[in-house]
C-alpha cells in the first residue's frame, strides 16, 4: 500500500468549519502514542525509513514506513501489522532496535470522499492538518497528490504549505534546541 499524505500547520477552530461546509463526515477521535525506533545497522533518518508501534484504544499496531516517494508530500511505502505491544517492544530490543522517540497526539478523523482528513493536536507542537489518500500503485501518485492539494486549498493551504518533516523529527528537533537553550543559559 501506499500512503499519499500531505501535512500542514492549522487552525482547528478554522478547520472545523470548513470540515462542516464540505460535508466531510467525523470518524472519531484517537489518542495515539507513537514509539519510534532505530535500528543498530542502518540510520533512519539518512534512510528516510521510520519503524513504530502505535497504541490508541488499548491497541498496538507495529508500521514500517519507506522513504518518501517525492519531493513535496510525505508519500510513502507503508506495511502495518497488529501487534502485542509489550512482546513486540521486547523483540525489537532483543535484536538491538533502540527507542528514538515518542510522538503523543490527539487526532480527529474525518473522511471526505476518498480522502481521509486528520486534524492532529501534537504534545509540545501544536495542531496540524493531514490529508490522505491510499493507493494501491505508484502510477496514482499524481492524480491522488492532485486531489490533496485540491482539497487543501479549501483549508487556505498550497503546495509550498506541505511540510514533509515528521512529527517525530519536529519533536527531536524542539528538545535539541531546548537542550541547546538550558545548556547555554547555565554558561
Amino acid at each position: 500500500m501506499i500512503e499519499i499524505e500531505v501535512k500542514v500547520k492549522a487552525d482547528h477552530s478554522k478547520a472545523h468549519h470548513v470540515l462542516k461546509k464540505i460535508g466531510a463526515v467525523k470518524l472519531g477521535v484517537e489518542n495515539q502514542s507513537d514509539v519510534y525506533f532505530a535500528a543498530p545497522y542502518r540510520d533512519f533518518a539518512k534512510t528516510d525509513e521510520a519503524l513504530r508501534i502505535r497504541s490508541l484504544n488499548n491497541q498496538a499496531v507495529l508500521t514500517y514506513k519507506g522513504p518518501k516517494l517525492d519531493g513535496i508530500s510525505k508519500t510513502r511505502e507503508e506495511f502495518e501489522t497488529p501487534v502485542d505491544e509489550e512482546t513486540t517492544i521486547q523483540i525489537l530490543h532483543a535484536l538491538g532496535f533502540s527507542e528514538a522517540g515518542v510522538v503523543r497526539k490527539k487526532r480527529e478523523v474525518f473522511r471526505s470522499g476518498e480522502i481521509t482528513v486528520c486534524l492532529d493536536t501534537v504534545e509540545g507542537l501544536g495542531e496540524f492538518l493531514e490529508v490522505e489518500i491510499v493507493a494501491d500503485s505508484e502510477k496514482e501518485l499524481e492524480a491522488s497528490r492532485a486531489k490533496l492539494f485540491e482539497l487543501l486549498k479549501q483549508f487556505g493551504a498550497e503546495e509550498k504549505d506541505s511540510i514533509r518533516t515528521s512529527y517525530l523529527e519536529m519533536v527531536l528537533e524542539k528538545i535539541k534546541v531546548n537542550t541547546l537553550k538550558a545548556n547555554t543559559s547555565k554558561d
